[in-house]
């Protein structure tokens, strides 16, 4: 089983190194007993970077869930192999300008998804994270005219503060809340309890997994993709970074 670092708390998505014990090396991977890096899902792509045992390295080129556990996929020269053994203490190290364009892009998907939602009443079935994109499935056909207003709300909402918070609540306490009804048409899992939340002050409350930034202001100036007819029954929505590595933070 594979602790799950990141989740924790808003400053576990910011840690950028830290040390774990090998637990298992199945074939071209790693398992560790606890991990900061972030293993494909939700529509967020995995982390990548590098295992390090002394003066050896491996690259981290794919990270995916296996049940309770996070599969590393590394990729290794024979020296490095031999190197590493169940029991050993590595640290890992993020690569840390992917890591925060995901999370600038994920948050940002948060918002889009909850502003499309309060001005249409349409709710998003997917969404994807790929290079300096963000894009949504939506479950009906978008107006036209709601594409430039929620412009003009992406624009706003990332000029101002806005702080983003994690929370975990009792799964009843969830299905109880007004929240429950959300932006998101993706259902939490049957064993998902407590569920973990994460909250755009004024704009947006939400169950996910994945990592964000601090406040609205970290994701910098974007850019809404050019409206395109809607295919019949579902439309789909988008944004850039216009900057992709301007915000971010210093060690």
């Amino acid at each position: 089983m594979t602790e799950l670092g990141y989740l924790a708390d808003m400053p576990s998505a910011y840690i950028r190194s830290f040390r774990a014990r090998i637990v298992a090396l199945p074939p071209g991977g790693v398992v560790l007993d606890r991990t900061y890096f972030y293993p494909a899902g939700g529509g967020q792509p995995a982390d990548l970077g590098t295992l390090q045992l002394g003066d050896t390295s491996m690259e981290v080129t794919d990270v995916t869930r296996s049940g309770a556990s996070v599969f590393h996929r590394v990729r290794s020269s024979p020296v490095a192999s031999r190197a590493f053994s169940v029991g050993a203490e590595v640290e890992g190290r993020i690569d840390w300008a992917r890591r925060h364009q995901h999370m600038r892009l994920h948050t940002g998907q948060h918002l889009l998804s909850a502003r499309t939602f309060q001005r249409t009443g349409l709710r998003t079935q997917k969404a994807v994270l790929r290079g300096v994109e963000a894009t949504i499935d939506l479950a009906g056909e978008l107006p036209e005219a709601a594409w430039e207003e929620l412009a003009q709300d992406m624009e706003r909402v990332t000029q101002q503060v806005h702080p983003v918070s994690i929370h975990h609540v009792a799964r009843a306490i969830w299905n109880a809340s007004a929240a429950a009804g959300r932006s998101g048409l993706v259902p939490i899992p049957a064993h998902v309890d407590p569920v973990r939340v994460v909250d755009i002050e004024g704009e947006d409350t939400c169950p996910c997994g994945g990592t964000h930034v601090r406040t609205m202001l970290e994701i910098g100036e974007v850019r809404m993709t050019p409206f395109t007819e809607p295919r019949s029954g579902s439309s789909r929505l988008g944004f850039t970074l216009v900057k992709p590595g301007a915000t971010v933070p210093p060690e």
